[in-house]
């Protein structure tokens, strides 16, 4: 019986290290980013496979521009949709972490007593469905560039993990410039310049306060339930709500 249990245990250590050896082997050089513009990201190569798969033609539109040509008040519009302490935290937002899981534990808790299944003795609340406002821009920005669309702990993980190297390597400004140059703005349409040409026909470094509001409501969900085609009553909503928002934002750099 130790024999075999010995063997497990070599086992399952050999697997870590082989596990941890992969993440070191295969993790992104984040240092490049200093310097370099990302000419693609994880999810941007994931929707023209998607639309290959169904047999259609792909589209991607995706103009870069520096952070001095993208206008202060999509800044400050990103900023108060997203990530309002982007500039107080360190690349996560703990206070909105402990919110979601108060949260999942009172929704969880309310559920289990109306199914019955209640006992504060012997009662585990449910993982946290983490809302957007406990995902923080460098948190997005670290998905949306190397992770795949999958969901797990190990992905989490590996989430963590760049977020940190991000946060560590790069300045506020040059996470929040490469943010605004690769998020998704619709069907094709990649960055602040080519979402400002497409939805408004101009440069993204004149976009009003108005206008920069609008895009910025679009960013959680822009195919779906913030597409303004399918949902504009939606749009304009969470449009006012960041509008409100964004005279409270001060840009730190």
């Amino acid at each position: 019986m130790w024999y075999w249990t010995k063997v497990l245990f070599l086992v399952l250590v050999g697997a870590v290290v082989v596990w941890l050896a992969f993440e070191i082997f295969t993790f992104p050089d984040i240092g490049k980013l200093r310097s370099e513009n990302p000419k693609s990201t994880s999810l941007v190569d994931y929707r023209i496979a998607e639309t290959q798969r169904e047999g259609k033609t792909p589209r991607k539109s995706m103009i870069w521009q520096p952070i001095t040509q993208i206008s202060p008040n999509l800044h400050r519009a990103v900023l108060a949709g997203e990530d309002a302490r982007f500039f107080e935290h360190n690349g996560f937002d703990w206070d909105a972490i402990e919110k979601a899981w108060e949260e999942a534990r009172r929704e969880g808790e309310k559920e289990a007593k109306e199914e019955g299944d209640y006992d504060p003795n012997d009662w585990i609340p449910p993982m946290p469905k983490f809302k957007r406002g406990a995902s923080t821009i460098t948190q997005q920005l670290a998905k949306n560039l190397y992770l795949s669309e999958e969901r797990s702990f190990l992905r989490k993980g590996r989430e963590a993990a760049i977020t940190f190297a991000l946060e560590k390597e790069l300045s506020k400004r040059r996470i929040l410039e490469i943010y605004l140059n690769v998020i998704e703005w619709g069907d094709g349409i990649y960055g602040a310049e080519a979402a400002s040409r497409f939805y408004f026909k101009k440069s993204a470094s004149g976009l009003s306060p108005n206008e920069a509001a609008f895009l910025a409501a679009m960013i959680p969900s822009p195919l779906n339930i913030f597409n303004p085609k399918k949902n504009p009553k939606r749009v304009r909503r969470r449009q006012r709500a960041i509008m409100r928002g964004m005279r409270h934002i001060r840009l730190k750099y």
